[in-house]
């Protein structure tokens, strides 16, 4: 029985070398750098720091951010991303590349809407290797966006930020926060986007242990108390973050892709042990290729 993740790819007249050798790319890193020891990650809870600047090396963060900013974005389409979520996939601990690529989430609302100075401040640091978390979801709901009750109040030059985030991807190590907040009325109207430093006076964080597939991911809810952010740190205008999620919500579906190659992964595990022994004798009983058909 021959069931391989590549063996299902159906052809695709899109790509191109480029795309090829990327793919090669990456699976040369992750076979070398990660699938050896994901499952030892995924066991001790935590991914080593120094996957990440590893990871910057070989163009993984900065694929297509712009060059001003330390990315890599000519010549690079949507087929070089699919591959790469592709190719993440096949790490098989799901935690490793959601946590790898968190920012992938938390940097564009900055990169298409936040003033310049920010940019350079925040872009280029990611991108080598510094942390950054998107913080949207909070304990009394998550994708009711339009609800969040984080408040952020204009005093003088900063925002004062009192509320919680919780079920952030990276939270515990992100050096920075894209954060929704409330600067206005209720419903939608009333959203803003501000980046956090974590290492803020009244920024504290408590771990979220175990979750499902995740257990190397460093999850976190995260608590705003009296926070002092300057305003001129305002992602977008303010009252007008509800279109600054909405838009970066688009790019994140994309990030769902790798599901399915994922499901792959584990019938290309299960053909596998069908095609070894069980209790000393070849596993060939026909209900199992049956099970394969179904």
């Amino acid at each position: 029985m021959s069931l391989t993740f590549d063996n299902s790819r159906l052809h695709n007249e899109y790509l191109t070398p480029s795309h090829n050798e990327w793919r090669n790319q990456l699976r040369r890193f992750f076979e070398n750098e990660i699938i050896p020891f994901a499952d030892e990650w995924d066991e001790c809870g935590s991914i080593p720091a120094d996957l990440w600047p590893k990871s910057a090396k070989i163009g993984i963060l900065g694929l297509n951010y712009p060059e001003e900013f330390g990315g890599s974005s000519e010549g690079i389409d949507i087929w070089h991303k699919n591959i790469l979520n592709e190719e993440l996939a096949r790490i098989a601990v799901g935690g490793v590349g959601a946590t790898l690529m968190v920012h992938d989430i938390a940097l564009p609302p900055i990169l298409k809407f936040a003033d310049r100075k920010l940019c350079e401040m925040v872009i280029p640091a990611v991108l080598r290797r510094k942390r950054i978390s998107l913080a949207i979801t909070e304990p009394s709901g998550g994708s009711d966006v339009a609800s969040l009750s984080t408040k952020a109040s204009l005093v003088d030059d900063h925002y004062i930020i009192n509320g919680s985030k919780t079920y952030i991807t990276g939270g515990m190590n992100a050096d920075w926060f894209t954060t929704a907040v409330r600067t206005g009325g209720e419903g939608a109207a009333g959203i803003s986007t501000i980046l956090i430093p974590s290492n803020l006076e009244g920024v504290t964080r408590t771990p979220l242990d175990r979750k499902q597939g995740w257990w190397c991911s460093d999850t976190a809810t995260i608590y705003f108390d009296n926070v002092r952010v300057p305003k001129n740190y305002l992602i977008g205008e303010e009252n007008q973050g509800f279109k600054v999620v909405m838009v970066n919500f688009n790019s994140e579906r994309m990030g769902m892709s790798p599901g399915w190659r994922r499901t792959r992964v584990c019938l290309e595990d299960a053909a596998k042990w069908a095609g070894g022994k069980t209790f000393g004798r070849k596993a060939d009983h026909q209900v199992i290729p049956i099970n394969f058909l179904i």
